[in-house]
């Protein structure tokens, strides 16, 4: 069994289902103790339990990544439980309304731009502050296949996920040298609670799968297996690189 993170700590947000609890349970698989976040409090007690289940050790906290002061507080709370912050998935995120840009309302614009920006650039802030103390650190944000191109009806999400690799590729630039690396994943559409609302479109999810030339959507596990990767040191000269998990998406 690989033990990457053995005596280290891991963080994760949005661990309360899908991609997140995916990378926080292999974060706990390959050693890690896990700080498990989400607004969901059920949920992100249903990832502790599965870690715990399977030998890990985790707790929850929950936080809000639209407020600063969660995010600080999250952060803060890791480091006075476990002395130390390793690694970081700032995974949190919402899809948001389905609309074209005149129509999209500036409500849902702001909460958009606030959960899938924002809560990056404020638990990226704290992370790294925590990771300084340390000695170094790695931070995988969450970006997405939208983070290089663009989707009909979704000008706020497209534009968060390309924020966020940007924000990402800075960070990478202002640590390297203290031994903190960034790096961005860029999902295609996977199998989570996000896309469930079109499961019972079967048009819908036809499209959304042919759009991936590998012939199908991808599953949480494989993106968490590379979040986990680019957090360990076996990718210890990666930094400021953006990675898509998309079965082709992007070379269309």
């Amino acid at each position: 069994m690989n033990k990457d993170f053995d005596g280290k700590v891991a963080l994760v947000t949005g661990a309360g289902s899908g991609i997140g609890r995916a990378s926080a349970r292999l974060y706990a698989r390959d050693g890690a103790r896990v700080v498990v976040s989400d607004v969901d409090e059920e949920g992100g007690a249903e990832t502790v339990q599965l870690i715990q289940e399977a030998g890990g050790e985790a707790f929850f906290v929950r936080a809000d990544v639209a407020k600063a002061a969660d995010c600080e507080a999250l952060v803060k709370k890791t480091v006075e439980t476990y002395g130390r912050l390793d690694a970081a998935c700032n995974n949190a995120g919402i899809g948001g309304e389905a609309n074209a840009c005149a129509d999209y309302s500036v409500e849902g614009w702001q909460k958009v731009i606030d959960i899938n920006l924002n809560g990056v650039f404020y638990c990226t802030k704290y992370e790294i502050a925590a990771m300084l103390q340390n000695g170094g650190g790695s931070i995988v944000n969450m970006a997405s296949i939208l983070g290089q191109v663009a989707f009909p009806a979704a000008p706020a999400y497209v534009a968060a996920k390309h924020g966020v690799v940007g924000l990402t590729q800075s960070a990478a630039l202002d640590y390297s040298a203290h031994g903190i690396r960034v790096n961005a994943v860029g999902p295609g559409f996977i199998k989570t609670p996000l896309l469930a609302a079109l499961e019972a479109d079967p048009d819908t999810m036809n499209m959304l799968v042919s759009l991936h030339p590998i012939g199908r959507l991808g599953e949480a596990e494989e993106v968490a297996e590379l979040v986990v990767w680019l957090s360990s040191d076996r990718s210890s000269f990666v930094t400021g690189a953006y990675y898509p998990v998309d079965g082709g998406f992007l070379a269309r």
